[in-house]
């Protein structure tokens, strides 16, 4: 199944491409750059990406949490100080020459129970409750299901689900993204802290207002603190290639391994192919719900174990493309 997607004409006229690359999807139908296509009616809904390349990473400056680790001890240093957002960098560009298409949401409760319902991914039914203590010390328990973002399901959970996607499709081209790819497709051809600017609205990500407010020492009543997940479909979250909740709502695993600085590499091929281990402290992206607008930025990075879960954490899964 294909689809058009709304506005392509604006965003091809934005990124100033001349031609048009073009692409096979499973039953033979042809798609094109930043068209949304879907294979299956329980499959997640993918944007064919342009090829390009990036700056990757994020500038001393981007980031303004002072709190950072200095001679092994926690402190607090004046922003700007090149310790914050260290694994950040170093700064550098990065060529996407695998063309991949990218997941438009985060993988639904849905999605994942219809693996799940399928015999897949290890039948593992995942919590789909958030908890939370309010200011008043009283235990809130949210459901989150249908179109919300699945959460409760670890790195090797994601795999289980992209081995039965692949087998449902017919194609063995689902996989998680590197970090890199990650990055690129949440810039969606911008620079800036987010692919909306330098600032975000709670209208265009869902993240912790109070959190943000204490970081920058100033109030804003403007911001909300929702404190759980919204379904994917929900607020004006979209970037310019279309891909939406790439900041916050929930945090998005990778197949990338955690370093604590950059290593360099200049193609997305090459990201791949350093992703290829046995075992490692996989990168998340993307922020929380939870999270202050800081940690939601394009370049901030997370890491966790292979087999954690988290009420905090999902995924999204990109296409490798013929």
């Amino acid at each position: 199944m294909k689809y058009g997607f709304p506005g392509i004409c604006i965003l091809l006229g934005a990124i100033a491409t001349t031609t048009q690359a073009q692409y096979l999807i499973a039953d033979g139908t042809q798609v094109n750059e930043l068209e949304m296509f879907q294979e299956c009616d329980v499959c997640p809904e993918m944007i064919v990406l342009p090829l390009g390349e990036f700056q990757m990473g994020g500038p001393i400056g981007d980031s303004i949490n002072g709190l950072v680790m200095l001679d092994g001890k926690l402190a607090m240093v004046e922003v700007g100080h090149p310790a914050i957002g260290a694994d950040e960098r170093p700064l550098h560009r990065v060529e996407i020459d695998i063309p991949i298409a990218i997941g438009r949401n985060e993988i639904t409760y849905d999605q994942w129970m219809a693996c799940v319902n399928d015999g897949g991914c290890g039948e593992h039914v995942p919590e789909n409750t958030i908890i939370d203590i309010n200011d008043a010390g009283k235990r809130i328990e949210t459901p989150v299901y249908g179109s919300h973002p699945v959460i409760d399901v670890s790195y090797w959970d994601t795999l289980a689900y992209v081995e039965w996607l692949n087998g449902k499709v017919g194609v063995d081209a689902y996989r998680l993204p590197t970090e890199a790819e990650w990055e690129y497709a949440a810039r969606a051809g911008t620079q800036t802290r987010f692919a909306q600017g330098d600032e975000l609205t709670s209208d265009q990500a869902n993240f912790y207002g109070l959190g943000t407010e204490r970081l920058s020492g100033f109030p804003r009543p403007d911001l909300l603190s929702r404190m759980v997940p919204v379904p994917v479909d929900e607020l004006y979250a979209a970037n310019a290639w279309g891909v939406r909740h790439m900041s916050g709502n929930v945090i998005e695993q990778t197949r990338s391994c955690y370093t604590e600085k950059y290593a360099g590499w200049p193609t997305s091929s090459e990201w791949l192919l350093q992703s290829e281990t046995e075992s490692c402290k996989r990168v998340s992206r993307g922020g929380a719900f939870n999270t202050g607008m800081d940690s939601v930025r394009v370049a901030s990075r997370g890491s966790g174990s292979e087999d954690h879960r988290s009420q905090y954490s999902g995924f999204r899964v990109v296409r490798q493309m013929k």
